[in-house]
């Protein structure tokens, strides 16, 4: 009779990770709902200013093999995670990532979905939430994302918060992303960060990025740290406080890359509007804004999400680099 898969079943650790996290050398955990649920399964050219882009690739797997390929040059192993068959892969192989990317009927696995997709021997793609939820049973501390969900925009009428807040509140691991998804209400987010106590700690910015633009004077971060070394001394000395509550580490995108604010504000609004009319909501209305937000902007969004994920894979490494010991004992050992 089937029944519910076992621990050892659920969650699977690749060997080289294993390695590296018994050995305490820098490893940096990767999501793939950017995979299945992100770029198109079809090749497209280099975005401007990125190398190392395979352009023989569908597009979704030459992101993830960039990303991958980023962490390993900036010294640190990558731990991309994703579901195959109900087991959740922590590492993923190229013919792994491959087939993930392949599969059209791939989920997007939030946290509250992974019980579900184990149980059916589903596959897919985690989201930051989920990814988060792999990283704090695997042993992980740092994790590298384009921009986290949060409070969705009119969500005093419906309320709509990513599960990403609350996993990043319980899970004690720094979280390299460009702040929250543009489309969000960022103000919003940002007070539900400071309520939940998770510390937003700007590299090198006293602004709270808006993931394909820079911040401004409008959203602060609660600290500033000058380079990934004094990220990793701030993550240390939080855990020794909190040792069960997340770092958001803010990295903004990088200046050739990134879209003013007041551009991208105008088409989300548009957008907006446009869904109110269509009677669009729910979980329906992220994947309409971004598309919007696409094909407003002519598709340079897609190039801004790559290069903000390179970015920030290359800045989780540097972190994971810096004082590595500091992510291997929670809470600190007294006298540390």
């Amino acid at each position: 009779m089937g029944g519910a898969p076992d621990v050892n079943h659920a969650l699977r650790v690749a060997p080289e990770v294993e390695a590296a996290l018994c050995d305490g050398r820098a490893v940096v955990a990767l999501e793939t709902a950017v995979l299945t649920h992100g770029l198109p399964r079809t090749p497209m050219a280099a975005p401007a200013g990125i190398e190392g882009w395979e352009a023989s690739l569908p597009a979704n797997l030459a992101l993830s093999v960039l990303l991958e390929s980023t962490v390993r040059a900036a010294g640190a192993v990558p731990a991309t995670v994703g579901m195959l068959d109900g087991r959740l892969h922590v590492g993923l192989t190229r013919d792994e990532l491959g087939r993930l990317g392949h599969d059209t009927a791939a989920r997007k696995l939030s946290t509250r979905d992974l019980g579900a997709a184990a149980a059916q021997r589903a596959s897919g793609g985690t989201t930051v939430a989920a990814t988060l939820a792999a990283c704090g049973a695997a042993g992980i501390r740092v994790f590298a994302t384009g921009g986290i969900g949060g409070v969705h925009r009119g969500w005093t009428d419906r309320p709509d918060v990513s599960a990403d807040l609350a996993m990043l509140a319980r899970t004690p691991v720094a979280v390299i992303s460009a702040g929250a998804k543009s489309i969000l209400d960022l103000p919003a987010t940002v007070e539900a960060l400071d309520a939940l106590g998770i510390p937003v700690v700007g590299l090198g910015t006293a602004h709270f990025p808006r993931f394909l633009s820079p911040g401004d004077e409008s959203l602060g971060v609660s600290a500033r740290a000058a380079d990934a070394a004094e990220v990793a001394r701030i993550c240390q000395a939080h855990w020794a406080f909190a040792p069960s509550v997340g770092v958001l580490v803010a990295n903004p995108p990088p200046a050739g890359a990134a879209i003013p604010a007041a551009e991208i504000e105008s088409v989300i609004e548009a957008a907006m509007a446009e869904a109110v009319l269509t009677g669009v909501r729910g979980a329906a209305i992220t994947p309409f804004l971004l598309e919007r937000v696409q094909r407003a902007t002519g598709g340079r969004t897609v190039a801004t999400n790559v290069a903000v994920l390179a970015a920030n894979a290359r800045a989780g490494a540097e972190v994971a680099n810096m004082r590595r010991a500091s992510f291997s004992e929670f809470p600190p050992k007294p006298g540390k």
